[in-house]
């Protein structure tokens, strides 16, 4: 009889690299990994630059499966002591199970850090997707049980992981985001040719205003990228994130690491006045996507904001034949610039049944909320013709 074996780590340093990537991203032996995120590297930047760990409340607990020795799945799991950096909101979950008397804190967190992109959480080698999402999820609800944890959070997973998740008891979530979907565009002004006249004279005049301000707009990849541009970064970043957060999430090393490992999955964005950078917008390079994750700025110009983070990534996503654009969570204003509402998919399980039973009355009310909000604000989308389907 087969023999499954499931292991908890307490660091992805722990586990070898080519064990991890051989689960999290195989299509990369031959190109470009499908999702950056969920490589080893990244996840050991965020380790060994102090983004996770320590007091960040974010303790690092991968799991993994093994058949008869041979590793068939992985999954990035953390166990959290607050519920910041996710994106998938259960902040009102966590008062009113706390009012009712009721630890939230802590709980298991399926997820890469600070990173809003859907992307597969059940990491399963291909060919065991039913024995090992099944091993995984059945580890995790344990290890919840077992050190009596709250919860259990599967968030930005791939719809058909939620699918199969749902149907193995945990329950599904659906939020949204804004994404850009290229329909075969040659070029920014065929695209600008699908939306509604008044919707494209509105963003030619965003983009002549924020090209006409008399700086120099350069987009960086690979060994393009210099340490000083990271420096320079590194202080947009702290802009942004101490209005947004209030403590930035990332470490100034993060961003050394992402240098040494990871800059040619990386497309840097940034203005300059003469010599100087005052403005750049931070993207990660997927096999199809590419997945805008972080602005900053040292000095305002109008529109510059959305010509460095949207309309230059959708010219670079057309240029390099990229399907999509994954501008990031929430932000409305991002309908009138051609990315559409999609839906994004999570799994959850409470350990208290009673809070299990409310949870699940407010997903469903919640769904049906958010199926609608995406089928309103898609009709109001700038094309001329409404999208009715996205790739």
């Amino acid at each position: 009889m087969a023999e499954i074996e499931i292991t908890l780590h307490s660091a992805f340093s722990e586990i070898p690299a080519q064990e991890w990537d051989a689960l999290a991203c195989p299509e990369a032996a031959n190109g470009r990994p499908a999702d950056p995120f969920t490589t080893h590297r990244f996840l050991a930047a965020l380790e060994s630059s102090g983004s996770i760990g320590g007091r960040s409340g974010w303790q690092a607990r991968p799991m993994m499966v093994r058949k008869n020795g041979k590793s068939i799945a992985a999954m990035p799991m953390f166990v959290k002591s607050h519920s910041q950096g996710e994106y998938i909101f259960d902040h009102g979950w966590a008062q009113a199970f706390e009012r009712a008397g009721g630890d939230y804190y802590p709980k298991l967190q399926v997820a890469v850090p600070f990173t809003p992109a859907t992307g597969r959480r059940f990491l399963v080698l291909d060919g065991h997707e039913t024995e090992g999402t099944a091993a995984l999820i059945s580890g995790a609800t344990q290890v919840a049980k077992q050190h009596g944890l709250s919860s259990l959070h599967i968030t930005f997973c791939t719809q058909d992981e939620a699918t199969r998740g749902e149907e193995l008891g945990l329950m599904h979530r659906i939020t949204q985001q804004y994404h850009w979907h290229n329909n075969g565009y040659a070029d920014f002004d065929e695209f600008l040719a699908d939306l509604s006249s008044r919707k494209r004279k509105a963003i030619r005049k965003e983009r002549q205003t924020a090209n006409g301000a008399g700086l120099a707009i350069k987009c960086l990849t690979g060994d393009e990228i210099q340490p000083a541009h990271w420096q320079a970064f590194w202080q947009f970043y702290q802009d942004t994130g101490a209005r947004k957060w209030g403590t930035p999430y990332l470490t100034r090393a993060a961003f050394d690491a992402f240098h040494d490992s990871m800059r040619d999955d990386i497309l840097l964005v940034l203005a300059y006045d003469q010599d100087t950078p005052i403005a750049g917008a931070l993207n990660f390079i997927g096999r199809k996507t590419l997945y805008g994750r972080y602005w900053g700025c040292t000095a305002d110009y109008p529109c510059l904001h959305f010509e460095l983070c949207y309309y230059r990534a959708i010219d670079w996503a057309i240029a390099h034949g990229l399907e999509r654009v994954e501008a990031g969570a929430q932000g409305d204003h991002k309908l009138a610039r051609g990315y559409l509402p999609v839906p994004v998919h999570s799994l959850h399980w409470v350990a208290n049944d009673g809070f299990a039973r409310a949870v699940a009355e407010f997903l469903t009310a919640e769904r049906n909320a958010v199926t609608e909000d995406i089928e309103v604000l898609t009709s109001y989308g700038p094309f001329r013709h409404v999208q009715s389907e996205h790739p």
